[in-house]
């Protein structure tokens, strides 16, 4: 579909009109997951790089590696939590775009490091980045309806940390040809990050500033006026595609008016997603019909925290995304130290690598996919227990990678790439359908919500990086215990009650 079919209510979409550019949720959408993606082209960017060429530069040992990998996640857990207050004051669009210039400084100070501690303080300060997610998600949570919003979260969440597999490669490949056109290693990392990152974080934040909106009503000051006072009162309100005279978000701003193909229809009506049909949902009444971000006070900051539904998806993305991240930092040099040979270097360990954030643009996607259409029958609890029930897959086959490495003296690396594969499967499906949760949980506040549980996914990544920092040897002792306390912790998850819509 290439035109956005509008719940009246709320003024939200009810598809998620991708193949198009001619309307605010569509650049919206793009736009949001664009600027996740780039963060990482400077919040990653050290990881391939740092199991040989950089290391060697700078004379680091490991456990210093190891410090630095923990040291880049501790700033983007601190900025989510923060970020999340200020997208429900300010609007998500132009946190991102703050974030976005704000990380742009420090990425542009990389090639000055000469020591190990300037190392921490340049990735720490890059590590900002990686509260765009929050911003992401918000975006889209507040454009599109209860019937798409995990789609539209997971689209833009996984295409946005494919972001991370791709950096692996454009690093790589732009570190190789610098050395191939005569620089020294010492120079040509350097270089690297003057070319890639920090062009692009500016040129994506001037793109969002300019062709994104704050919200469906305009301003983001606006946002309460995009509320009905009811719902629709009948399943026949449908008005398809047709022509009519309205304003889109960024004419709102200017005053302008123009003629937009848009299709109101109730929320009772087939809804669609991407280009093909997605499910028929029932007439579903939800807190998130009426939901608006309203700005957090400190009885609401109070409210939230003590809330059990705070942390069921809190503490389920703590032991997903936050292996991830571990896994994103530390699996090039655990491949590098298990299979280094005159064949295998860090270029092949980074490229494998880097498979793991690629999958996020196919397997994300489809866990909100998944959360959409599990919740047209089963409702919130659905979405609860697909969650729960991945993180527990994850956790197992983790367990299983750390035994077949240990008790092996030579595992095989097509084997560990099989096993790490099926484990992003599950660990990326999980991923999408917690953010399809997320909504469901303190609508009202959904800025700071997010933020929490962006913050306990970064969370998670330095509390399983510091697993790995410390149990470095035998190698897979780092994936079983991870693959423990992932089984732990989404098992005692079960307990806690949900709202069934």
């Amino acid at each position: 579909m290439r035109y956005p079919v509008i719940n009246p209510s709320n003024s939200k979409c009810s598809t998620i009109p991708i193949f198009s550019l001619n309307n605010q949720y569509s650049r919206n959408f793009h736009l949001s997951w664009l600027g996740f993606f780039v963060a990482f082209l400077s919040w990653f960017a050290f990881a391939p790089l740092i199991p040989d060429a950089i290391k060697t530069d700078l004379k680091l040992t490991s456990e210093e590696v190891g410090n630095s990998n923990i040291v880049s996640l501790c700033a983007t857990l601190v900025v989510r939590l923060i970020s999340g207050p200020l997208i429900d004051r300010y609007g998500p669009r132009k946190v991102m775009a703050g974030l976005l210039i704000i990380g742009a400084i420090p990425s542009g100070l990389a090639g000055t490091i000469s020591t190990a501690q300037g190392l921490y303080i340049v990735r720490f300060f890059i590590g900002i980045l990686g509260a765009t997610f929050v911003s992401c998600q918000a975006w889209n949570t507040a454009f599109f309806d209860k019937n798409v919003v995990g789609t539209a979260n997971a689209l833009g969440g996984g295409w946005g940390n494919a972001g991370g597999g791709f950096t692996f490669i454009i690093m790589i490949a732009l570190f190789n040809q610098l050395l191939a056109d005569g620089m020294s290693p010492h120079v040509a990392w350097r270089v690297a990050f003057a070319i890639v990152p920090v062009p692009i974080l500016l040129s994506v934040a001037a793109a969002i500033l300019m062709f994104g909106t704050d919200h469906p009503a305009g301003k983001w000051s606006d946002r309460y006026k995009a509320v009905a006072t009811t719902l629709p009162a009948s399943d026949d309100q449908t008005s398809n595609s047709e022509n009519i005279k309205t304003k889109s978000g960024d004419d709102i701003e200017t005053g302008d008016e123009k003629n937009i193909k848009v299709t109101v229809t109730a929320v009772t009506a087939t809804s669609q997603c991407l280009s093909f049909s997605f499910v028929d949902f029932a007439y579903l009444v939800s807190e998130l019909d009426t939901a608006v971000n309203n700005p957090l006070s400190l009885n609401t900051a109070y409210e939230i925290i003590l809330n059990p539904l705070t942390w069921l998806p809190s503490l389920a993305y703590m032991t997903t995304f936050g292996y991830e991240l571990a896994i994103d930092v530390n699996l090039a040099t655990v491949l590098y130290t298990l299979f280094k040979s005159p064949t295998f270097g860090q270029t092949k360990a980074g490229y494998i690598a880097g498979i793991y954030g690629l999958l996020n643009v196919f397997f994300r996607p489809l866990g909100g996919y998944f959360g959409d259409l599990i919740y047209v029958k089963f409702g919130v609890p659905g979405k609860k227990y697909l969650t729960i029930a991945c993180g527990v897959a994850q956790g197992l086959l983790s367990l299983g990678l750390g035994f077949y490495i240990d008790n092996h003296s030579h595992p095989s690396l097509e084997v560990v790439i099989v096993i790490f594969v099926i484990i992003a499967m599950f660990n990326e499906v999980a991923n999408g359908v917690n953010f399809a949760l997320v909504p469901h949980c303190n609508p009202n506040s959904n800025g700071f919500m997010t933020g929490i549980v962006g913050a306990m996914g970064n969370l998670g990544g330095v509390f399983f990086a510091i697993i790995f920092r410390f149990q470095p040897y035998p190698l897979g002792r780092a994936f079983w215990i991870a693959g423990v306390i992932a089984v732990g912790v989404n098992l005692l998850l079960c307990i806690i009650r949900v709202p069934q819509f």
